[in-house]
């Protein structure tokens, strides 16, 4: 196994969430990645989903990079307070009807 990926039901009806997005330390870089993206995108419009979201942690330089080089834009920023640190995190949509 290379990695994994879900695609999940958001509370709001037609918007499909990514998550849990992992590729395996010996296949990073090889493009594991944006196949897993890229097969979730098309499953979820598949299933009829209007819009993508997936939130991801701001430091992850290189799922960020993931994200924007598949399509997603960046919609919004929040930095929290975790166990004395600043943690940042992101949220990043796609809308599926564009190109259909």
């Amino acid at each position: 196994m290379a990695g994994s990926i879900f695609l999940m039901r958001s509370q709001e009806a037609r918007i499909g969430k990514l998550r849990l997005l992992y590729v395996e330390p010996h296949a990073r870089g090889a493009g594991v990645g944006g196949q897993l993206v890229e097969a979730c995108v098309e499953r979820a419009r598949t299933a009829g989903y209007d819009q993508l979201e997936l939130w991801t942690d701001s430091q992850l330089a290189s799922a960020r990079r993931l994200y924007a080089r598949s399509g997603f834009t960046l919609r919004d920023t929040k930095t929290e307070r975790h166990f004395g640190q600043d943690i940042g995190s992101e949220t990043w949509v796609m809308d599926l009807r564009t190109g259909l």
